[in-house]
């Protein structure tokens, strides 16, 4: 299948949205729905797909998928590849994630690998499934990154070895899957408003307070002040989930996408900062995250 020569109309093309039960997921599935595509929009309850389906301006069809379990992610393209009916996929929104938030030193080896197993080994089960059905329908890939996927936050470290493992990965699969005319690109969202940040505290201080007490006391100070400071950062961003959805409706229509798009001012200023400056200049800018108020 050929590409034309502008942007292409929805009109109907299949795409698949991973992680679409709430938060930057929820917005792409509903504008991408809204604008004209056959949403499959990715969830792990049914109640949540119920919800999406009867709240969606357009077409918009539940898929559900656990992208850490192979049997739902193979399920899952069993669903699609019957209700495509043999034209394939125009798009997959590989935006499914979670973001553990504490000290490296607390963080469990559990909790670790949750993180490693849902951003970055579920995201490749997922694209590994449903590249036959891209290949079907000229198709392309939007990985959902993050700015912390362009420089290493304390108290982010977990997450941000996922992001920088997700554009990574993403920049390999560019390279491997250009012969085949498949394009591959990363959407670097910035701090955006979503139930995300409402579930970091909780889940940050329980991995902190099952460290040893000594541990405990040399982050007491650091990462509750962090974890406010950020929280409140992310509430008072004019950067929304729909901006978001927005940029990756760029990425699915163009011609030509690019390789990425950063939304909002966090993603662009780390992308450049990280270019630019030495590792040590770096480390004094994010010094005053980890150094104790006096």
């Amino acid at each position: 299948m050929r590409r034309s020569s502008g942007p292409t109309p929805p009109a109907g093309r299949a795409v698949v949205v991973t992680g679409a039960s709430s938060g930057l997921g929820e917005a792409c599935a509903f504008h991408l729905a809204r604008v004209g595509f056959h949403v499959f929009a990715g969830v792990r309850r049914s109640g949540d797909g119920e919800r999406l389906r009867m709240a969606a301006t357009g077409r918009l069809t539940p898929l559900i998928i656990d992208v850490t379990d192979e049997k739902s992610v193979r399920a899952a393209v069993r669903d699609v590849t019957v209700s495509t009916a043999g034209a394939g996929l125009w798009g997959l929104v590989n935006n499914a994630g979670i973001a553990v938030t504490a000290p490296l030193e607390c963080v469990p080896s559990e909790l670790m690998r949750r993180q490693l197993d849902t951003n970055v080994t579920g995201q490749l089960l997922v694209i590994q499934g449903f590249l036959p059905l891209l290949r079907t329908g000229a198709g392309r890939i939007v990985n959902v990154t993050s700015a912390v996927g362009n420089i290493a936050i304390p108290y982010l470290g977990a997450y941000a070895a996922a992001q920088f493992a997700k554009e990574a990965l993403s920049d390999a699969l560019r390279r491997e899957l250009a012969p085949q005319r498949i394009p591959v690109t990363v959407v670097q969202p910035s701090r955006v408003p979503t139930p995300l940040w409402d579930k970091m505290p909780d889940a940050g201080n329980r991995a902190l307070e099952r460290a040893p007490e000594p541990v405990q006391e040399l982050y007491r100070g650091t990462f509750p002040r962090f974890m406010e400071t950020n929280g409140a950062r992310a509430r008072a961003s004019r950067t929304t989930p729909d901006d978001v959805a927005r940029v990756v409706f760029r990425a699915l229509v163009a011609q030509r996408p690019r390789t990425r798009y950063g939304v909002g001012r966090d993603a662009t200023g780390s992308r450049v900062l990280a270019r630019l400056l030495p590792d040590r200049a770096i480390d004094r800018l994010l010094g005053g995250i980890v150094t104790p108020a006096r």
